[in-house]
C-alpha cells in the first residue's frame, strides 16, 4: 500500500472538498484560564454526519474505481463511520451495508438508517465484526471500507489537521483522540510535515488504554472489549498500518478518566455552547485537566464528533 504523506493528504483534501464542511475553529477564554494555555478547537462535531469520519469515508469511496462501486460497500462501526459510509455511498450513488453492535447509540443507528444505510447488528462481546464484514463483502462483491486501517481513510482524516493549521498557523502541540488510530495517524502526518517542531499527543480513555500499552511495549497490544462511555474509542487493538505511523510521529498517549470525559463534555456544552460526544471530549479533557507538558502554550485540539444519545447526555 502507498505511504501516507502530506502530498497524499492534500490530494485527499481536494478530492473531498465539495462533499465535506470546512469546520470552524473555536476558542474559549474560560478554558484557556483553566488549562493554562491557549487552545484552538477544530469542531468536527459540525461536520456532515456529525463527526470527522466523513473525511476518510468520502476519500475512500471517491477512490473506488467506477467499475467496482456499483457492487456497493460494507463497513463495520459503532456509529460515526457507519453514518459516514452511508453518506459517502449516497455521493457515489451506491448501496451501503453497515455492521453495527447491538449496543450502538440509538442516535447513530437512526442517523445511519436516515442516510440510506442497511444495518446488520452483532454482539460485540461474542462476535467478530471484521469477520462479519468480510463475509458480506465476499458474498456480495461489495468493497469493504475499514474504519481506520487503510491509507485512503488515514489520508482523509488527516485533512482535519491540514485545515486546522491553515486556520491557526503554527502551534506548540496538537491533541487528537485515538481509537483505531486513523485520525491520529493522518493528523500527525500532516502536522509534523508542515511544522516538524510541533508536538503531537494522542488521548484515549484510561479504560481503553490499548494504545498506551502498545507504545510502551513497542508493538500492538490487544485488550478485552473496553467499557467506556467513549463508544467511538473502543477498538481493542491499534491498526496494523496506523500503529507504526503513530509510533514514529506521536510523542505520547495521555489517559483520560470517565469522570474527566464527562466533565469536559459538560464544560464544552455549558461554557462554549457546543455539544461534543464522549469520544470527542477526550481530547478536550487532555487540555482541560493539564495532561500536556507545562511548557506548551498553544495547542490545537480535534473535537472528533458530536453524536451523543440524549439519554446518555442527560445521565452525565
Amino acid at each position: 500500500m502507498p505511504d501516507v504523506t502530506l502530498k497524499s493528504i492534500r490530494a485527499a483534501a481536494g478530492r473531498i472538498a465539495e462533499h465535506t464542511h470546512r469546520t470552524p475553529v473555536m476558542t474559549s477564554r474560560s478554558l484557556n484560564r483553566a488549562a493554562g494555555l491557549e487552545a484552538f478547537f477544530k469542531c468536527e462535531n459540525f461536520q456532515r454526519g456529525g463527526a470527522f469520519k466523513l473525511r476518510g469515508a468520502a476519500n475512500f469511496l471517491l477512490s473506488i474505481p467506477d467499475s467496482e462501486i456499483g457492487k456497493g460497500v460494507v463497513a463495520f462501526s459503532s456509529g460515526n463511520h457507519a453514518q459516514a459510509v452511508a453518506i459517502a455511498a449516497g455521493i457515489r450513488s451506491t448501496t451501503a451495508t453497515l455492521v453495527m453492535p447491538e449496543d450502538a447509540p440509538k442516535s447513530k443507528v437512526e442517523a445511519t438508517l436516515g442516510y440510506g444505510g442497511r444495518i446488520v447488528r452483532y454482539d460485540r462481546m461474542k462476535e467478530d465484526r471484521e469477520a462479519i464484514g468480510r463475509r458480506i463483502s465476499e458474498e456480495t462483491g461489495a468493497t469493504l471500507v475499514p474504519p481506520f486501517d487503510h491509507p485512503w481513510i488515514i489520508e482523509g482524516q488527516g485533512t482535519a489537521a491540514l485545515e486546522l493549521l491553515e486556520q491557526t498557523g503554527p502551534l506548540d502541540a496538537l491533541v487528537v483522540c485515538v481509537g483505531g488510530g486513523g485520525l491520529l495517524a493522518g493528523c500527525a502526518t500532516a502536522a509534523k510535515a508542515l511544522y516538524p517542531s510541533l508536538r503531537v499527543f494522542g488521548a484515549e480513555p484510561a479504560q481503553a488504554n490499548d494504545w498506551a500499552l502498545s507504545l510502551e511495549a513497542g508493538q500492538p497490544v490487544e485488550i478485552p472489549p473496553p467499557n467506556t462511555i467513549a463508544d467511538g474509542l473502543r477498538p481493542p487493538k491499534p491498526g496494523r498500518i496506523t500503529f507504526p505511523i503513530v509510533q514514529r510521529l506521536v510523542e505520547s498517549i495521555v489517559l483520560i478518566s470517565e469522570d474527566e470525559i464527562a466533565a469536559a463534555m459538560k464544560f464544552l456544552l455549558m461554557r462554549m455552547k457546543i455539544l461534543v460526544e464522549p469520544s470527542g471530549a477526550v481530547s478536550a479533557a487532555a487540555v482541560l485537566f493539564g495532561k500536556l507538558p507545562p511548557e506548551i502554550q498553544t495547542a490545537g485540539v480535534i473535537l472528533s464528533g458530536g453524536n451523543v444519545d440524549w439519554d446518555l447526555l442527560a445521565s452525565l
